[in-house]
């Protein structure tokens, strides 16, 4: 049995996030999850909401609340929304509780003891009209690289290139929209990145090989350029306090911690709050001396915070010396969008993961996401691909194979599992096409492939669907009744075993087939010993003979043009 580490990005707290949000980070993290607690790991799977920020505090003050109180608010909102999708965190934490404050402000010490931070002067953007600095993101104007005109003050999201604000051309305030600007002095402590420019290049050379392409092009880019000193606190109120060594540090009382120095650390802090709540111990999870060293430590995110995991956040765990656990593998995720461009909340372009749930079960999602996640490159969600996945592959291929096989059993077998006849050459089939494409599933979950995984996950549904087509019990059972036993027999085990394969990605729907056939709990492994026990034909005999059997509810219904039309209406595409 092995440890595995899951965390996913952090939906930040300003707003339930949208599909693409789901796609690219908190959903491939529970199908990952979910298959190696199938396979029988020990699984941690961590995620939280990221609470601290500019965004938060303006939309607190948007909503007429305090940020502490929007927070709250909007935890429980996206809590809420998670167990809709039955995304299986062990922990759903907060980045502004007290564990994440404490190692924030412990890492800012330690590192600072190692000669990795400085206190400078530095020039920012500050707004006359809004009364404040400006934080990198809250900046924006023309890129001095590609001369793009909305470039935000971290990054052009068009070239890439990272950026400081005080670079942009005729920058303005995106808070208000306000030119009137001016560059000032403002202190703010440094963390010196370039110093670990060669630890964190080896700390990448080291697991290139187990990240995919995305993951590592990204890191490397920014290890070419070169790794430069950055700001690792803002000019605000709402966040981690800067501290040194336990007391308020003077001249930074109306400072906080940047958010992306804090958050890559709630990681740990989320863990901290899942062991005290628990009565578990999260150092084994994070401390490679006190037994991390042995687990492997899996993080999911879209490319967009690929930098800050590669470099930004090892350089904190480097920079400390400490022995905390490094990340092993990192699967890195493209851009899920809206019909070719990009969700949009004020235009009101995409489904956003509230909405979706208004529409349909978390399963629909789950499954067209998984089946179509923007692994190699960006993807387009359209509702008329979306029609056509969810009733083909969950209607059709699987839904109906298991309504016809539970179905005609109550009908002519009393609802029990067949005995009788012996199994022949379409059995035969069966056996060897599971013995082919099992090992294949294993192995596309194995490698973090989630659309190979569907794509075989279904392959499996269609060859159950050929087999009943080749066997046809229900004409054999007009000359020979142990003949059509014997296929509706191997019908029912395939049911059984459609819903153990189904248990990653459509765990409501996998939950009722076991439950509606009776498959035990110490069943539903997807361990390939226990699958392949007495070779892959014993699969197609697990069930006990007269065995009674319960038709499941209806699984799927099928989406109809109507319901695109009105969907495309109230929501854009087309």
């Amino acid at each position: 049995m092995a440890r595995i580490l899951i965390t996913s990005a952090l939906p930040y707290i300003n707003g339930v996030k949208h599909l693409g949000n789901l796609a690219g980070s908190m959903l491939p993290a529970d199908v990952y999850a979910r298959f190696n607690r199938a396979m029988g790991h020990e699984v941690l799977f961590i995620c939280a909401t990221d609470e601290h920020g500019t965004p938060a505090e303006l939309a607190a003050i948007e909503a007429g609340q305090t940020a502490a109180q929007y927070c709250d608010e909007q935890h429980e909102i996206q809590k809420r929304v998670g167990a809709g999708f039955n995304l299986s965190f062990d922990w759903f934490g907060r980045s502004s509780r007290e564990p994440n404050r404490k190692l924030t402000q412990h890492f800012a010490d330690v590192l600072e003891d190692k000669g990795l931070i400085d206190e400078r002067t530095s020039k920012q953007v500050y707004s006359v009209d809004d009364k404040r600095f400006l934080p990198d993101r809250y900046v924006e104007g023309t890129c001095p690289n590609c001369g793009y005109e909305k470039a935000r003050g971290d990054q052009c999201d068009n070239c890439g290139t990272l950026l400081d604000p005080i670079q942009l051309i005729n920058p303005y305030s995106s808070v208000s929209g306000s030119r009137n600007v001016e560059i000032r002095d403002t202190r703010h402590l440094y963390l010196l990145q370039s110093k670990l420019q060669d630890k964190v290049r080896k700390f990448v050379d080291d697991r290139a090989a187990n990240w995919p392409n995305l993951t590592t092009s990204i890191a490397y880019k920014w290890l070419d350029e070169g790794l430069i000193d950055r700001s690792i606190t803002r000019d605000l109120q709402w966040g981690v306090p800067v501290t040194r060594n336990g007391a308020p540090r003077p001249g930074f009382e109306n400072k906080v911690f940047y958010v992306w120095f804090d958050a890559p650390v709630e990681y740990i802090g989320s863990t901290v709050e899942w062991a005290e709540a628990n009565n578990q111990n999260w150092e084994r999870w994070w401390r490679t001396d006190k037994g991390a060293d042995d687990l492997t430590y899996v993080q999911f995110m879209g490319k967009d915070n690929v930098a800050f995991h590669t470099v930004s956040f090892p350089v904190t765990i480097l920079g400390s010396e400490e022995p905390w656990k490094l990340v092993d593998k990192l699967k890195a995720f493209n851009w899920l969008n809206w019909y070719g461009g990009k969700f949009s909340t004020s235009q009101k372009r995409g489904v956003f993961m509230d909405q979706a749930l208004e529409l349909l079960p978390g399963d629909y999602w789950r499954w067209y996401l998984t089946a179509n996640a923007p692994e190699s490159s960006d993807t387009a969600f359209t509702w008329e691909a979306f029609k056509a996945c969810i009733n083909s592959d969950l209607n059709d291929v699987l839904g109906n194979f298991v309504n016809r096989i539970t179905k005609y059993t109550a009908a002519k077998f009393d609802g029990k599992v067949p005995d009788g006849g012996e199994p022949g050459e379409h059995e035969a089939w069966m056996a060897n096409e599971l013995a082919t494409r099992l090992p294949q599933l294993i192995a596309h979950y194995e490698a973090m492939e989630f659309r190979k995984a569907a794509t075989e996950t279904r392959a499996i549904w269609a060859a159950g669907n050929e087999y009943i087509t080749k066997s046809a019990p229900w004409t054999a059972y007009k000359t020979s009744v142990d003949q059509a036993a014997v296929g509706i027999r191997t019908g029912l085990n395939l049911v059984a075993l459609f819903g153990v394969i189904a248990q990653p990605i459509v765990p409501e729907t996998a939950k009722k087939i076991l439950d509606a056939i009776g498959v035990p709990d110490d069943r539903r492994s997807l361990n390939p010993e226990k699958l392949g026990q007495g070779g892959y034909a014993a699969l197609l005999d697990v069930l006990p003979r007269s065995k009674p059997i319960e038709v499941p509810p209806q699984l799927f219904t099928k989406i109809e043009d109507t319901q695109v039309a009105e969907w495309t209406a109230r929501f854009g595409g087309g």
